[in-house]
């Protein structure tokens, strides 16, 4: 069910900071506001082996966000560019799967803020919380990184996004349900009982694994995708031969794929087109689907 923004106090929160932006840009001059347009494209012009490596151009730290100093979720870890000579970032949040925690996407946190994001790896209150909980938990991360947290200013409030496995990647699904204003997200073997995301403007990845049985595609991950409008825009991709469990390690092809959405979408940086159609040609994906409107 969407939630509409003015009864939901933390979207409404962040679209205020976005429409403190937007009048601040439009108050500035066309000199400054051409300049500042580049802004969100970060690091050189990417190619397969940058896409694909472990560590991208940026150096980067992290920040241990402790339970006990946060409402809403379950504290985490922000990952996160040393760099600030070339502006704000785009951020994206994680939340982890059914009785796990954040240790179980560590390795995403430094493989995507090497490549120019904030990333913030989530707990949740509790490991059995639902996926419209960690829906809601992906919100207030968001809200924390935007508004409280240590690297609030390295951040741009309208370029977020969010991502999750399992019950967090039905989570996010149900988040960029729930706001539209969120520009991208990537459900990993996402689990939920709702199927139907027509709502969703966000752009959406649904990352699926051909071997899954505790989230079959055919009952989640494939549902979810024919649900979705094909516009803003969305893909379908599926690991050959893997389980549900497999966004819990070191994974090239979730990474790559994962870099080249939010990219595209977070950042707008239309050099990782190619990355995503036509569809990519790699023999651990078994399945690709995708609207291609880029």
């Amino acid at each position: 069910m969407t939630t509409a923004l003015s009864t939901h106090p933390s979207r409404l929160r962040r679209a205020l900071i976005v429409t403190t932006a937007v009048l601040g840009l439009l108050t500035s001059s066309v000199t400054l506001a051409r300049a500042a347009e580049p802004a969100t494209i970060h690091g050189p012009a990417p190619t397969e082996e940058s896409i694909t490596a472990p560590t991208g151009p940026f150096e980067i730290d992290r920040e241990t966000v402790p339970r006990s100093t946060v409402e809403g979720f379950g504290g985490g870890t922000i990952y996160y560019p040393t760099d600030t000579s070339e502006g704000t970032f785009s951020a994206v949040t994680i939340a982890p799967g059914y009785t796990a925690g954040q240790e179980t996407l560590a390795w995403l946190g430094p493989r995507l803020a090497s490549q120019g994001f904030v990333v913030f790896t989530i707990d949740t209150i509790t490991t059995s919380d639902r996926p419209d909980s960690r829906a809601e938990q992906l919100a207030a991360s968001l809200d924390y990184l935007t508004g409280s947290s240590e690297v609030q200013d390295r951040i741009d409030p309208a370029r977020l996004g969010v991502m999750g496995h399992s019950m967090g990647g039905g989570g996010a699904l149900q988040a960029a349900l729930d706001d539209p204003g969120l520009k991208a997200a990537i459900p990993m073997t996402p689990w939920n009982t709702v199927k139907d995301f027509s709502g969703v403007r966000t752009p959406t990845m649904i990352i699926g694994a051909q071997n899954d049985t505790v989230a079959p595609v055919a009952q989640h991950s494939e549902p979810f995708y024919e649900s979705l409008p094909d516009d803003p825009g969305k893909a379908y991709l599926e690991l050959a031969g893997a389980s549900h469990f497999a966004p819990n390690r070191d994974d090239t092809t979730i990474a790559k794929s994962s870099i080249a959405w939010l990219k595209r979408f977070l950042d707008d940086d239309t050099r990782y087109d190619r990355f995503l159609c036509p569809p990519p040609q790699d023999p651990e994906i078994s399945d690709y689907r995708a609207t291609c409107p880029y």
